[in-house]
């Protein structure tokens, strides 16, 4: 009988950092589905990516539990589950003006999407599988006006320690990455973004803004070593330090 081949299923995988994480692991062999909640960028994502038949696109938001169910039923079996998805627009402001509808979907971007793609992808994963969320450096250096997304990405990390408990011997962890130039700078900082990259690339130990594939490296290192679980990696340039 043919081996399978790997599957690994990641969402938010049509932009940024998930997008350069489905491009190293297509290089190396393995089935990836990307997934999102537009076709449109899945369609431009294939296009980066080449069109490669071990590509598959799958449209849903992970936010929505009847739409995660359809996705595990139609990827079938796999072997990891990663999420790069973050939908924080809007959430960057004082808080006496915090709308808490936007709050709200913040934290189900962020929180209640990892819930559901534990409680439904877990089930699928091949042994020695893994999930993998993604947290961030607003836990450990929140700032003014950050208090949502310092807030959730302090809660992914705890549900990640439950989850790697729980869902055992599955691996469960998490990436937390610094400021990174990725597409969701421009909402968060619109035309600011290059002034501030700039200023923080100064400060840090290693001189540079971090790039998508410095956190694409990184969890597929997560990934391949079944030795980890339970932890959360910092990729961050050495931004708690300083």
């Amino acid at each position: 009988m043919a081996e399978t081949r790997e599957h690994v299923v990641i969402v938010g995988g049509s932009s940024g950092m998930g997008l350069a994480l489905a491009g190293r692991l297509l290089t190396s062999g393995v089935v990836v589905t990307i997934v999102g909640r537009s076709s449109e960028r899945l369609s431009q994502a294939r296009e980066k990516l080449g069109k490669v038949s071990s590509l598959q696109t799958a449209t849903a938001d992970a936010t929505r539990e009847d739409q995660v169910e359809q996705l595990f039923r139609s990827v079938g079996n796999l072997h990891h589950i990663v999420s790069t998805a973050a939908d924080v627009g809007g959430v960057y402001v004082p808080l006496p003006d915090m709308d808490l509808s936007i709050a709200r979907r913040v934290v189900d971007s962020k929180v209640i999407a990892p819930l559901l793609l534990a409680k439904h992808g877990a089930p699928r994963l091949a042994p020695g599988g893994s999930i993998t969320f993604t947290s961030g450096i607003a836990a450990y250096r929140p700032a003014p006006n950050g208090s949502v997304v310092a807030a959730i990405n302090g809660a992914i990390e705890s549900l990640v320690y439950a989850l790697a408990i729980e869902l055992a011997p599955v691996r469960v962890n998490a990436v937390s990455p610094g400021w990174v130039d990725t597409p969701i700078w421009d909402s968060v900082a619109g035309e600011g973004k290059k002034a501030a990259l700039e200023a923080m690339a100064k400060r840090l130990p290693v001189g540079r803004i971090g790039q998508a594939d410095d956190i694409a490296h990184a969890i597929e290192s997560i990934i391949r070593n079944g030795f980890i679980s339970g932890t959360v990696v910092h990729v961050d340039g050495g931004q708690r330090l300083v």
